[in-house]
């Protein structure tokens, strides 16, 4: 059973997923609505980013819910798919700037809060 500093990365993870799968949606349904006014040097188009933020969303919200349980695994899977977060979003700044900033932001705070959690006392996660 997860306590303390895992739940509230599993509740924040939750939340970033379905955030960001509501962020692939949106790049897949309404691709001509996001118009980028520069040349990158990551530029996808934004099809592509829409698949790719639904999967790794979908991806972080299911790592949230496995936090739940307090397994171990799930906190390792959780600050690499955290990380995988950060950088798609990253990004993805040329294209939606204040929505990817909020995702960074989360996506930082999972990854303190799963990491914070770690720490044992006398044997007993805290």
């Amino acid at each position: 059973m997860a306590t303390g500093w895992t739940v509230f990365a599993a509740v924040l993870m939750f939340f970033g997923g379905v955030m960001a799968v509501l962020q692939g949606i949106t790049a897949i349904a309404k691709d001509n609505l996001i118009v980028v006014t520069h040349n990158y040097a990551y530029t996808f188009n934004v099809t592509s980013w829409g698949w790719i933020h639904l999967i790794l969303g979908a991806l972080i919200a299911v790592a949230g819910l496995a936090l739940f349980t307090g397994a171990t695994w799930a906190r390792f899977v959780g600050i690499a798919v955290a990380g995988l977060g950060m950088i798609a979003n990253f990004l993805w700044l040329p294209y939606y700037p204040f929505w990817a900033i909020l995702l960074i932001f989360i996506d930082v705070a999972v990854i303190w809060a799963l990491c914070a959690g770690m720490t044992r006392r006398a044997g007993r996660e805290y």
